[in-house]
């Protein structure tokens, strides 16, 4: 599986960055040919499940994930999310921390351990270049936008 991280260092205090980061359906926004249905009531806690349903037609999966970290950041503690990957296709985790940083800013971890069933560990560079791209400019999206 191949394992990613990238970070960002933000001007949004923490609980406004970690709001905007957890907001769920916003990451179909951020994603091509990506749709995201939160399938457990609100708010969001351990055991919140969502799907992403990405691709067209015949050629498209479910990414089906379940919170089962779930402590936003309070009164200058970080703030960190687990996702449990748990689809037909797509498996492994990923987890989203956002900690206090200088001057009122945020600094926003992503790391992720991905695995495509049925694709070949010779394909994990791949996997991973373009994942950390993906996220990326997924994560930077959701920042910038309240």
């Amino acid at each position: 599986m191949p394992l990613f991280s990238f970070e960002r260092t933000v001007p949004l205090p923490p609980e406004e960055a970690w709001r905007r980061l957890t907001q769920w359906p916003r990451h179909g926004d951020t994603v091509p040919l990506t749709r995201v249905t939160v399938v457990t009531p609100a708010p969001t806690r351990e055991g919140t499940r969502f799907v992403a349903r990405s691709g067209v037609g015949p050629l498209a999966f479910d990414d089906v994930m379940e919170v089962t970290v779930w402590q936003p950041p309070v009164d200058g503690e970080p703030g960190l999310c687990r996702l449990e990957k748990r689809g037909r296709v797509i498996l492994g985790w990923a987890e989203i921390e956002v900690l206090p940083g200088p001057g009122g800013r945020s600094r926003v971890v992503w790391r992720e351990d991905l695995r495509i069933r049925f694709l070949p560990r010779f394909f994990d560079g791949i996997v991973e270049r373009a994942s950390r791209a993906v996220f990326g400019r997924a994560a930077n999206r959701l920042l910038r936008r309240a």
